[in-house]
């Protein structure tokens, strides 16, 4: 037979094949809700939940003074966005009580003499009380409230001047994320996650299934051969996943706003070279496990430590030194950082050059082992 002659038997084999796992999929209306609505609604709610931004945190306050000068100032604390009155107690033990029974998160102590000391020019004392049980918004409540003691500070000092201190203003400009709204910064890596779920979970239960009801053992026995069955496994779930992520993409920009600011060709490559390794990776444990349960515990143990390790919820840099190379191993770190930049700050195949190599021989490792594995379980 002809090399090509060959290659269009390859051909019909595989097609075939394809399409006979694509009829399936779209039989089984429970794959289809899994594949194509489940992420979305996953996308809905984890977007509207994935929220960082601090406004309106309660706190309680604990006027000790009681002078027309402590109410003004405790009045100013809570007249902007920052924080929402929750309440008032007689003094610092009764605000500590509150903290320590998960009241109020914050409380704001202003003790005896607290009139007395600014109209003798001395240092008044202002304490702050803060539950750092929920350590971001904790340093975000006491960042905001030591702003505004030094912003009364400048003013007060300012009264007592009869002009204004001389003083270093600082004028930020934030890029790419104006509004600091954390849905724009979370939304494309949930993105990602989201392929990682999916994608990972339903090939391993799919392959495993198919060896539990002897389905395998039938396609077997046909000359498929090999590469034909690992490539006919893998494609359809490669084209769901690419309309995943393209549906993906419609709502986070329709929804939250994310901006598409980059071409999304570079987002599309990055994601096929990651659907690459997920899908690798999914053929790789079905083929490893006996029973579909197997699959899904040894999926789900696999996607907690690369959701933690990508740098979604928080940055790589502040993990210890010695974890640091091993997340580069993570192909989800290396999507979300693809994901970010392109829809984000506009970047160009070049910009995440590095990110797309590391996919690509993730994915070519990851592939490669999965076929070897598959070839000498089928032998």
């Amino acid at each position: 037979m002809t090399l090509r002659a060959r290659l269009t038997a390859f051909r019909v084999r595989l097609l075939g094949l394809v399409a006979k796992e694509l009829r399936q999929t779209v039989r089984d209306k429970r794959m289809i809700g899994i594949l194509m609505i489940a992420p979305m609604i996953q996308l809905l709610v984890l977007g509207h939940a994935v929220n960082l931004d601090v406004d309106h945190v309660p706190i309680l306050i604990a006027d000790e003074d009681r002078t027309a000068e402590s109410r003004d100032f405790l009045n100013g604390l809570t007249a902007g966005d920052a924080f929402r009155r929750a309440g008032e107690v007689e003094n610092a033990a009764a605000a500590l009580d509150a903290i320590s029974v998960g009241r109020v998160p914050l409380a704001a102590v202003l003790p005896r003499g607290f009139a007395a000391d600014l109209a003798a020019g001395r240092t008044a004392q202002v304490q702050l009380l803060v539950d750092g049980g929920d350590s971001n918004r904790a340093i975000v409540a006491q960042n905001a409230a030591q702003g505004y003691v030094l912003r009364r500070a400048q003013e007060m000092l300012a009264q007592r001047l009869g002009r204004a201190p001389g003083r270093v203003r600082v004028e930020p400009r934030v890029l790419y994320n104006p509004s600091m709204n954390s849905r724009v910064f979370f939304v494309p890596g949930v993105a990602a996650t989201l392929l990682l779920v999916v994608t990972l979970v339903v090939t391993a239960m799919g392959f495993a299934r198919e060896k539990e009801s002897g389905t395998l053992e039938q396609i077997m026995v046909t000359p498929l051969g090999g590469t034909t069955l690992f490539l006919g496994k893998t494609l359809p779930y490669a084209l769901i996943g690419m309309v995943d992520l393209g549906l993906v993409l419609g709502v986070g920009t329709w929804v939250f706003g994310v901006p598409l600011r980059g071409p999304l060709g570079v987002v599309f490559l990055g994601g096929s070279l990651y659907l690459m390794t997920l899908l690798g990776g999914g053929l790789l444990l079905g083929a490893l496990a006996r029973t579909q349960q197997q699959s899904l515990v040894a999926a789900f143990f696999l996607i907690m430590p690369a959701i933690l390790l990508s740098g979604f919820a928080s940055p790589i840099e502040n993990m210890p030194g010695w974890l640091q190379p091993w997340t580069l191993l993570n192909p989800v770190r290396h999507m979300v950082e693809v994901m970010r930049a392109v829809l984000l700050r506009g970047a160009g195949l070049a910009d995440v050059a590095p990110q797309l190599v590391a996919l690509g021989g993730l994915g070519l490792a990851v592939f490669t082992s999965s076929a070897v594995v598959l070839r000498r379980r089928l032998a």
